[in-house]
């Protein structure tokens, strides 16, 4: 207390605590979802842990104790019986962390149709869904405890969005319009789920060196990156792991409908040179 303020002072490191916390986490099994699955579980949260790969998400769930899930989450059919399954086993959900995204490579003007469905389902689709059957799942859980008017107790969800939806990215224009939809989804969501209580963010990395990058990113292409970002380092997925947990955590309880972009500088100093060069 100061002379001008007897206002309480939390147990700020507790905040990030997750505790008795539910959380879904999609796309568990490699790169940033398999970081942030150990954020989560490292964190105090029951983890149910999500992957097309099945080997993928029993491997993960050994990792950190949760519980493995196989499906296809763009399918609404699928979706549905992910959280329903989710609710069963973990007796409830608090949070869901998405993380699935991909990108191919190709000129707008050699984008077909297959491939730009393709896009909207991998990266936007089972956002849409998870957002409206995730939300729902969160929803019940808070009802059923009495618990959606404290702080947290409506739940969270936080997503995977990309700089390509913010600027543009070469050859990245199918991927890029769905990131940029999912941002405005984000905020939507964030609108509508606000009455229960359900904060939803996302975090918009640039490159991350994951498995699936490296394998076929050269030694160039990485240094190039690394040249381009103030940092002078690509991300690893840790370094998008510990804001999705922040999301997640009661610290950002009255954070909702943000992308915080994560790329180790660029989007701050685009399109200048960098300092001696």
């Amino acid at each position: 207390m100061t002379r001008s303020d007897d206002s309480d002072v939390p147990d700020y490191p507790a905040r990030l605590r997750l505790d008795g916390k539910r959380v879904v986490v999609i796309g568990a099994g490699q790169g940033i979802g398999r970081q942030a699955t150990h954020a989560m579980a490292q964190a105090g949260a029951s983890t149910f842990c999500v992957d097309l790969d099945e080997d993928l998400a029993t491997d993960i769930a050994k990792e950190v104790g949760g519980t493995a899930w196989s499906g296809d989450a763009t399918q609404r059919e699928s979706a549905t019986r992910l959280f329903a399954d989710a609710s069963d086993a973990l007796g409830g959900i608090d949070g869901v962390v998405d993380i699935v995204g991909m990108a191919r490579y190709a000129a707008l003007a050699d984008v077909d149709d297959d491939n730009w469905n393709w896009h909207f389902d991998i990266v936007l689709r089972h956002a849409f869904l998870a957002m409206q059957l995730g939300a729902a799942a969160m929803k019940a859980t808070a009802a059923e405890s009495g618990n959606r008017a404290k702080p947290g107790g409506g739940g969270a969800m936080v997503f995977v969005a990309s700089v390509s939806g913010i600027t543009a990215a070469p050859m990245h224009a199918a991927y890029g319009a769905a990131k940029a939809g999912l941002i405005a989804l984000v905020k939507s969501a964030a609108v509508e789920h606000g009455k229960d209580n359900i904060r939803v963010n996302a975090v918009a990395p640039g490159m991350v060196w994951t498995p699936r990058v490296s394998a076929y990113v050269d030694d160039a292409g990485k240094k190039r990156n690394e040249d381009n970002t103030p940092l002078r380092r690509v991300a690893l997925p840790a370094d998008i792991a510990g804001p999705l947990l922040f999301f997640m955590s009661d610290l950002a309880g009255y954070v909702t409908g943000q992308t915080l972009i994560v790329d180790g500088g660029v989007a701050a100093k685009f399109p200048y040179p960098m300092p001696g060069q």
